[in-house]
């Protein structure tokens, strides 16, 4: 997907590792997708709050993100165990088409398009214990490139399967673990992705639910 790295990126880590979300806080790009948004359902009442959106090199809207729970830092040795939060990852599913400007090529998105969104999210608030500050960005490009590879292979030996609830009904969903946190992602039936990752909330409760009105979390 070309906008992916414009969906999860968040600004650089400030002094002791903090990120700053300057990105956040905005409805207006949410407002103008064409797709409905997901967020977790009423089963969770904790704090929901808007991240970004991801946009096509013409200006469409293609994915964007919600957090619920705690807004993540960027985990380190002292607040690895103090974050609990959940991000829901909403995808169009667009087949391949040209760009609205007839210059290009968009490429088609899939589950898989959610679940390698989901997993740079998560990489992108991760900080291992111990690694030098000038060596995270190139565990970051390791790990980006292994998030990928995984997606593309959701039916591959680390990924097992998790039935949960999207508008009450029934979904398989694509689950991963690892020490980082979880990664999830499904398809839903209102021609959508849905993708999900999180750290300190089990995924097993979930239960994932259209927004009604996005303008709320504004």
């Amino acid at each position: 997907m070309e906008t992916t790295s414009q969906a999860v990126a968040q600004e650089p880590a400030a002094d002791g590792g903090q990120q700053v979300p300057s990105a956040r806080r905005t409805v207006d790009g949410y407002l103008l997708a064409p797709f409905p948004w997901y967020g977790l359902d009423e089963a969770f009442t904790g704090p929901r709050w808007l991240m970004q959106v991801g946009m096509a090199a013409d200006g469409s809207v293609e994915h964007g993100s919600i957090g619920h729970g705690d807004e993540p830092s960027v985990r380190n040795e002292a607040t690895e165990d103090r974050d609990k939060f959940a991000v829901v990852v909403t995808v169009a599913a667009n087949p391949s088409r040209r760009s609205a400007d007839g210059t290009g090529l968009l490429e088609a998105t899939s589950v898989s398009s959610a679940a390698w969104l989901a997993g740079v999210g998560l990489l992108s608030f991760t900080w291992p214990g111990q690694m030098d500050h000038s060596l995270r960005d190139d565990w970051l490009e390791q790990q980006t490139e292994t998030a990928w590879a995984l997606a593309d292979d959701l039916e591959g030996s680390d990924w097992s399967t998790l039935s949960l609830p999207v508008d009450g009904v029934p979904t398989l969903f694509h689950y991963r673990e690892s020490e980082f946190g979880w990664v999830l992602a499904g398809s839903t039936q209102e021609g959508v992705h849905v993708g999900a990752y999180g750290r300190g909330m089990s995924a097993y409760g979930l239960g994932f639910a259209m927004i009604k009105d996005i303008a709320a979390y504004a």
